[in-house]
């Protein structure tokens, strides 16, 4: 299976970007799971936070693998939880480096913002 990263700053259209390829190649999209995770959590994150969302990140994209074959679109990396977590907590989970020197991916498309910032509570940079 190919899997097509889409990453990017905040409000830069990856999630529309990863719904319509997906659709386009007629295949499935794994959503962020950091989304879901934040909205349920009924706290401010703290730095362990981070690696449960990068496991359940890997978790979505291994039960959708499981059951697909050729192309699979995942909507972020945990490319974005290590930056993520280096810019907010000046270090990474010994857990997220390796998972990112275990898990491979084929293809990452790098959207930039060139839309206006949309307000949304889980985002933090304008």
């Amino acid at each position: 299976m190919k899997k097509i990263v889409i990453t990017g700053p905040e409000s830069s259209g990856k999630t529309t970007l990863a719904h319509q390829l997906a659709q386009h190649l007629k295949t499935q999209a794994v959503e962020e799971y950091a989304r879901e995770y934040l909205n349920q959590l009924g706290r401010p994150y703290v730095e362990a936070d981070l690696e449960a969302i990068a496991k359940g990140q890997l978790a979505q994209e291994q039960a959708i693998d499981e059951h697909e074959s050729g192309i699979l679109i995942i909507d972020t990396s945990l490319e974005v939880i290590k930056i993520w977590s280096e810019v907010r907590f000046g270090r990474v989970a010994p857990w997220i480096l390796e998972a990112l020197k275990k898990y491979k991916r084929d293809f990452y498309l790098l959207c930039q913002p060139d839309l206006p910032w949309e307000f949304d509570p889980l985002r933090e940079n304008p």
